[in-house]
């Protein structure tokens, strides 16, 4: 058994599919955090579409993450509502 971190690369796409659900609460700040410092401010998250179970959840936490501007559910080339796309505040150059 291996408890490594497992490296993912930082793109303006998070597929969730490969994580459990009690992973995303932690994920998703750090992931968002490396996305701003990269200047990335646009990112679509993957939940799929299932029962809405995961989507619900994901929705949940943007709402309560300061560094989420806006959230919506992708369009037809984004994703429908399988993914969600989230802006992000930019890093702050005041600290």
């Amino acid at each position: 058994m291996d408890d490594d971190p497992v490296e993912i690369p930082i793109t303006s796409e998070l597929d969730l599919h490969t994580f459990r659900p009690s992973e995303i609460g932690e994920l998703l700040p750090e992931y968002f955090l490396e996305c701003r410092k990269r200047g990335l401010l646009e990112v679509r998250v993957i939940h799929g579409k299932g029962t809405g179970t995961l989507r619900e959840g994901v929705h949940r936490l943007l709402e309560r993450l300061p560094e989420v501007r806006s959230f919506r559910l992708g369009d037809h080339t984004t994703g429908s509502w399988g993914a969600t796309v989230v802006t992000l505040a930019p890093i702050s150059s005041d600290t």
